[in-house]
């Protein structure tokens, strides 16, 4: 995948990593960049096509599909996190997560495959969240969790079409989302030329950070261990 002359479609473009996305793309030099969000108004890139786009509507994805017909990367990056439980937590915010990182990203990925055949590539923003649990946003890890699944899922289901579907995981960047996150942090500028990396190398994962790496390490071996050093 090549992002040099590439028409590239970022999802919650307005803020935090999908600004970060939208930015790089034109200074890689992506011939045109789709930059979208709920509130259009508050993308304030310069070079980029805004358009209106709410991932959890169909129609508003089938709108977006319409009116970008010529994308070959698809960046999904819209998310949220409602830092609720699975137990005690409201359930409408529970749904709002599942709604917004599996479904939205199935609405994303079915919408736009048409047009990414032939050699488009597609990137999912996950988290190390996808690979373990946290007490007080399990929903989120949850959400991500099924998040990770449909990628490697639908990677299958495109492979005959040759559309590269790469994985991003990373823990906690320097966002207006992990504002109330206390612990490392990193710089999300770092973790898109990662991503953006991997892509034109044709990697079907990015571990954006050493934590996520450590995470991911840790699967391999008796969760006991990982949950007795992370508590």
């Amino acid at each position: 995948m090549r992002i040099s002359g590439s028409t590239a479609l970022v999802t919650g473009a307005n803020r935090g990593l999908g600004r970060h996305f939208a930015q790089q793309l034109r200074e890689r030099g992506a011939a045109k960049v789709y930059a979208t969000a709920r509130r259009p108004e508050l993308v304030d890139l310069p070079g980029v096509e805004v358009l209106r786009l709410d991932i959890t509507d169909p129609a508003s994805v089938a709108a977006a599909a319409e009116a970008a017909p010529d994308v070959t990367l698809l960046v999904n990056n819209a998310g949220i996190s409602t830092d609720t439980n699975l137990l005690t937590g409201d359930l409408e915010s529970i749904r709002r997560e599942m709604e917004t990182h599996f479904y939205g990203t199935l609405h994303m990925v079915r919408a736009f495959a048409p047009v990414l055949a032939g050699g488009g590539a597609i990137l999912n923003v996950l988290s190390a969240l996808s690979w373990f649990s946290f007490d007080g946003t399990n929903a989120y890890g949850a959400a991500k969790a099924a998040e990770w699944s449909l990628t490697n899922g639908v990677r299958l289901e495109l492979a005959g079409q040759k559309t590269l579907v790469t994985g991003l995981h990373l823990g906690a960047a320097d966002t207006d989302m992990a504002a109330g996150y206390e612990g490392a942090k990193e710089d999300p500028a770092d973790v898109v030329r990662a991503a953006l990396d991997g892509v034109e190398k044709g990697q079907l994962e990015v571990v954006a950070d050493e934590w996520s790496a450590h995470v991911k390490a840790s699967l391999s071996a008796d969760p006991a261990l990982f949950y007795t050093q992370l508590a």
